[in-house]
């Protein structure tokens, strides 16, 4: 029996037909370009990949035209077949401190959670409702980023704003990343054999996050009210002083709204160099560019940071582990963070960290205080798992 992973964005669904039991990512997919001209599906069956390039009007319609595919090249999805359906949801606010079972009072409750999640919820709700409608004899369960984090220390979660503003908006750290923060730090625990832990967890990709889990309870992360603070990102400022916005606003002229635009969007990697791709500002550090230096820089200092103080929080640090898009690849990041974390005892075996493999590795040298730790994310099998518990399969 196997889980449809859902993760609906704006103009695209990601999907993955999951058996979590042993792991098997049965069919793979993404529709993408939803809603222009022409779109595009990538569906992936038994290692063979189906392309089409055909017009996707709406969520509605890539959802049918995926479901003909699983039609087509089979498994055909049904109750007989699919045990649930299990749906990314960025943004559970105060309402959800584990995944649910959708139905229609946790549809709406997802709905008024948009204000705290404007960029993702949204698409999130398309793909519920379309893929309810579609698959009503299944039941549909939504997994939630923020669910990890809602057991922040008050400490963590509040920020010294007016108490009455906060409350009558729920403005608190809500945190994201949750469901792979949650995967990567149980797989250290078991890969370890312990649960006392004091780990930090770097979640790096286009977007990037950092979480410290100390005997498997997330203590703190670096993403608050939104997934805009904390580390560098692809198109992400990460922190910056609120008041830019008020001298972006007053002095520049800029909108809310484009101001917005530019903190999420074209900011981070990509306002420093001019891409939003990892790999080009490793290129251009590594041919002395300038603009690629100072990102390398910023982008490794920001780290620093996160890892020093959560170390302070913690009292200590027993692991520190990379994962996603540039923590599982990037080599050059993490051996640079190695040797700026030297006063922390951590230590880098240079040939362990260049070794690329999809298996949780340690990547420091025997005698490093630290243990350090590549550790592949995934969050397709944390939400199948999720969604199994959750129907009590």
């Amino acid at each position: 029996m196997s889980v449809l992973v859902i993760n609906a964005g704006s103009s695209s669904i990601k999907y993955q037909l999951v058996n979590p039991d042993n792991s098997e990512v049965i069919v793979s997919g993404l529709a993408e370009r939803i809603g222009e001209e022409m779109g595009h599906i990538d569906h992936t069956h038994d290692g063979e990949t189906t392309s089409l390039d055909l017009p996707i009007a709406d969520h509605k319609a890539g959802l049918q035209k995926i479901l003909e595919l699983f039609d087509e090249f089979g498994p055909h999805l049904g109750p007989e077949t699919v045990r649930a359906v299990g749906h990314r949801v960025v943004q559970g606010g105060r309402y959800f401190d584990k995944a649910a079972l959708i139905d229609d009072e946790v549809q709406k409750l997802i709905e008024d959670l948009i204000p705290l999640a404007p960029l993702h919820n949204p698409a999130h709700l398309s793909g519920i409702k379309v893929a309810r409608s579609l698959l009503p004899d299944i039941p549909h369960v939504a997994v939630f980023d923020t669910a990890f984090f809602q057991g922040l220390p008050d400490e963590a979660a509040t920020y010294a704003l007016d108490r009455e503003v906060a409350e009558k908006y729920s403005i608190r750290r809500y945190g994201a990343h949750g469901t792979s923060h949650q995967y990567v730090s149980a797989k250290v625990a078991e890969f370890l054999g312990r649960d006392d832990l004091k780990q930090i967890v770097l979640h790096m990709g286009n977007g990037a996050s950092a979480s410290a889990v100390v005997n498997g309870h997330a203590v703190e992360t670096s993403m608050g009210l939104t997934p805009l603070e904390g580390l560098v990102m692809g198109t992400r400022t990460g922190d910056i002083d609120p008041a830019v916005v008020f001298h972006l606003a007053r002095v520049g002229g800029m909108s809310i709204d484009e101001i917005d635009t530019l903190f999420n969007r074209g900011s981070g990697l990509k306002g420093l160099t001019g891409s939003n791709d990892m790999r080009d500002v490793q290129d251009g550090y590594a041919a002395g560019d300038k603009d690629a230096t100072v990102a390398m820089e910023v982008y490794v200092h920001r780290l620093l940071k996160y890892i020093g103080s959560y170390t302070a929080v913690m009292g200590g640090l027993d692991v520190l582990t990379f994962t996603a898009g540039v923590g599982e690849n990037s080599s050059a990041v993490r051996a640079l963070v190695g040797e700026r974390l030297a006063s922390l005892g951590v230590k880098i075996d240079e040939e362990k960290n260049e070794v690329r493999s999809r298996e949780p590795r340690v990547i420091s040298t025997d005698d490093s205080r630290v243990k350090v730790l590549v550790v592949p994310t995934n969050e397709e099998l944390a939400i199948a798992r999720q969604a199994m518990d959750i129907i009590g399969a």
